[in-house]
């Protein structure tokens, strides 16, 4: 076996990105600062609902205002789309105006949009506009939004549901519970959270008068996208008239995929001004401007055999579309709920899915996008089953698992799970976690006043199937390789693993390899990245095109070797003879007379229709304070199957990361709307919590890979996997101890100290009566 690429697939190469990220030297779309740039701002309703008039004369006069757009000034433009419809239940969406016209629909919800010479210019202006509030009834949650009488958000969407379908097969779902020896029941809430990624969104948008062209920069996670959705759908203009470049992007997490008004607006100023203009968000718009997500109300029961099978699963879902439908928005709890039977054989399933609409921000995909809501449920279920039965949770996972043999194997939702041994990670990750003396260990505990809880989660995700992507991959004059490509790096680390691939059939070392990503001018199509997708989908595309390009050298190489290009072989960046010292590098390559310029260049395309399917199990152990209900992860273990590891440093880096987002929805993570105001509580980080470092664990990480049978590579995506297992091993932890200690067998995320104190002190005072 020949030895591996130093550089190549399977090795440990550091990020190469982070040397000039580290020096200060990022280029970020603040740090665009075009000559005169005009400041922007946008004017937000402070009312969850509301009627308004609006006079912006007096604002208009003061020194330093060169525009300011309203409602009646943008009416030409398209509405911002919604890109989900149902197949056998379509359904029309309310509009969703780039600004809001007479009425708004929630807290900062946009009415005015002002450009100056300065930011405090544009600040005094927006505080000059004179707008006068009707105040209407608001609904929050969706709870509320569904009771008779609720204050409808749209007056043509009755009970302020968009649409109320189901998935799987009821009458076989409803005989199966008839016949079962138990029932195992949950209602839960998956709350609303905030993607709180570090750059805020921001954008600088120059018009050139001569060519009637747009071009906008913008941290964004693809640039054909955006650029398709706002000149197709919003400015009806030709695409051809707009570039879109995408520098550095701080985070994404899905919430940076879709089109914002701003970015509209922006280019009605420029275009009407003849000058560019600048936007940045503060943190308080990004709470009330940016797509947030989750936010799912959902009962699930399990029909079970005396033995502990699986018999059937029923399920009701609803969730919070919020004032409009974000680009996505439906398709999240529904696609979702498609990945709701997990890794189990279940043979009858039914769900009914309601999406609703409420005076709150747009909700729309998260790191995750429908399918961490998924796992949590079955995940909480599976351990109410393992309760109702007095089992163990492990063995009803093992009871219920889908077999290896039975792979690749068809769920009752459609999905086709490829491979995977789910038995296998689930019993390492007890292996290592030291399952077996958790007993001592929480027995430990208790002498010193605490309660242990340990808990599992094994998940399942779909991903990969965003569509077609398009590499191309060429030798520069240098013999260097540079990449292009439609997917966008928000911190992922792209231009390394782009890289890897390069130089496991290249040999060349990173830094001579370039990747070429957010340009709508020089790259000619492309996803952007979202859905766990650029290495499943873009980089088979790269290590395709690769391939081409390497057989294309070696027919160049041929002839200037007078040698067979059937002989010839590529290392470290030259075409040898094969078994002999007669090479030819790929810069006297790139430099021959006359060379074919199409010899010097490979492309290829690729779409996954079936997707992939990243699997593994997350064992959570916490230390419980009932003084104060203060909750310590003490030990965290992760076994996932992503089919072939790429490189193992961003591959622990990316399920770090998302791990931690989902630690800090399990426990302190949490969009508050007032109940009878719609008022967004949680507006800024002095309320709304986010973990830090002292909060998580030191994670224990390893992989248990089944190459991916659908995929060139064997991969199967990552980028999201953390987020997917960590919020039910927490909450299954935390339950664990609660219910051997209290019996108490229920307590919703975020499990805050509050929360976990008054559900103890609730049994104290019960069982005190």
């Amino acid at each position: 076996m020949a030895a591996p690429i130093k550089f190549g697939v399977g090795q440990s190469v550091l990020r190469k990105e982070d040397d000039v990220l580290i020096r200060g030297k990022g280029r970020y779309t603040d740090d665009y600062a075009p000559h005169a740039a005009l400041r922007c701002l946008m004017l937000r309703s402070p009312h969850a609902h509301a009627k308004y008039t609006i006079d912006v004369s007096r604002a208009r006069a003061l020194p330093g205002v060169a525009l300011i757009l309203t409602a009646d000034d943008v009416g030409d433009l398209g509405n911002l789309p919604c890109l989900f419809n149902l197949e056998t239940d379509p359904f029309t969406g309310p509009p969703y105006p780039i600004l809001a016209k007479d009425e708004v629909r929630h807290v900062g919800d946009a009415i005015a949009f002002v450009v100056a010479e300065t930011i405090d210019q544009a600040r005094d202006a927006i505080e000059a506009i004179d707008v006068k509030w009707t105040p209407l009834p608001a609904v929050t949650g969706v709870v509320n939004a569904v009771k008779q009488g609720a204050p409808l958000v749209w007056a043509d969407k009755p009970g302020n549901v968009l649409f109320d379908v189901s998935i799987g097969d009821k009458a076989a779902t409803e005989a199966a519970f008839a016949k079962a020896h138990a029932v195992a029941e949950i209602s839960i809430v998956n709350p609303r959270v905030v993607a709180s990624f570090m750059e805020t969104r921001a954008a600088v948008c120059e018009y050139d008068a001569k060519r009637d062209h747009l071009t906008l920069t913008v941290g964004s996670q693809g640039s054909h996208r955006l650029r398709d959705i706002l000149c197709q759908n919003v400015l009806n203009i030709p695409t051809d008239k707009m570039r879109v470049i995408c520098p550095d992007v701080g985070g994404g997490f899905g919430t940076k995929l879709f089109p914002y008004r701003e970015y509209a607006l922006m280019a009605v100023a420029a275009r009407k001004l003849k000058k560019a203009v600048k936007w940045a968000a503060d943190r308080s718009e990004h709470f009330m401007g940016d797509a947030q997500g989750r936010d799912n109300v959902t009962t699930a029961k399990m029909a079970l055999a005396e033995d502990g099978k699986f018999l059937a699963m029923d399920c009701d879902l609803m969730g919070d579309m919020g004032a409009y439908l974000s680009t996505f928005g439906p398709y999240i709890p529904h696609g979702g709920a498609g990945m709701l039977p997990g890794l189990y054989d279940i043979q009858a399933f039914h769900c009914r899915v309601r999406t609703i609409f409420t005076n709150s921000v747009p909700v729309d995909a998260y790191r995750g996008a429908g399918r961490p809501e998924a796992a949590y449920v079955i995940e909480r279920l599976v351990d109410a089953c393992a309760r109702k039965l007095d089992m163990t949770p492990d063995a009803i996972r093992r009871k219920n698992f889908i077999q290896p043999k039975a792979l690749p194997y068809k769920t009752a939702t459609g999905k086709i799970y490829d491979s995977g041994d789910f038995a296998a990670h689930l019993k390492r990750a007890m292996e290592i976690a030291n399952w077996k003396e958790f007993p001592k260990r929480a027995k430990a505990a208790k002498k010193q006043g605490l309660v242990r809880g340990i808990g599992l989660a094994s998940y399942v995700e779909i991903c990969g199937v965003m569509g077609e992507e398009t590499a191309n991959v060429r030798l520069d004059p240098n013999g260097d390789v540079t990449v292009l490509i439609g997917t966008q790096s928000s911190g992922q680390g792209h231009q390394t693993a782009y890289a890897q691939i390069v130089a496991e059939q290249f040999g060349l070392p990173p830094e001579r390899v370039h990747i070429r990503q957010g340009d709508t001018d020089e790259i000619a199509t492309g996803l952007g990245t979202g859905g766990s997708a650029s290495i499943p989908t873009g980089g088979v595309c790269v290590e395709r095109a690769t391939g081409e390009l390497g057989k294309k050298l070696k027919e160049v190489a041929a002839q200037a070797l007078e040698a067979s290009a059937g002989d010839l072989e590529i290392s470290a960046g030259a075409i040898r003879i094969a078994g002999t010292d007669r090479t030819i590098s790929f810069a006297d390559l790139a430099k021959r007379p006359g060379a074919d310029p199409s010899k010097m260049n490979g492309s290829a395309t690729f779409a996954s229709a079936d997707g992939t399917y990243p699997n593994g199990t997350h064992l959570a152990e916490v230390e419980i304070d009932p003084a104060t209900g203060t909750i310590k992860i003490v030990n965290y273990v992760i076994v996932d199957d992503f089919g072939k590891t790429l490189n193992p440093l961003l591959l622990a880096g990316q399920v770090h990361g998302g791990a931690m987002q989902g630690i800090g929805q399990a426990l302190m993570e949490q969009v508050i709307y007032g109940a009878g105001d719609g008022q967004l509580v949680t507006g800024t980080y002095m309320d709304y919590a986010l973990p830090r470092a002292a909060d998580g664990p030191a994670f224990v990480f390893e992989t248990h890979n089944v190459p991916c049978k659908t995929n060139p590579l064997g991969v199967k995506g990552a980028g999201e996997a953390g987020a997917i297992g960590s919020c039910p091993a927490i909450v299954n932890a935390i339950v664990e101890g609660l219910w051997r200690e209290y019996k108490i067998d229920h307590i919703d995320m975020p499990a805050t100290p509050e929360r976990v104190w008054i559900a103890i002190n609730e049994h104290h005072r019960r069982h005190s009566l």
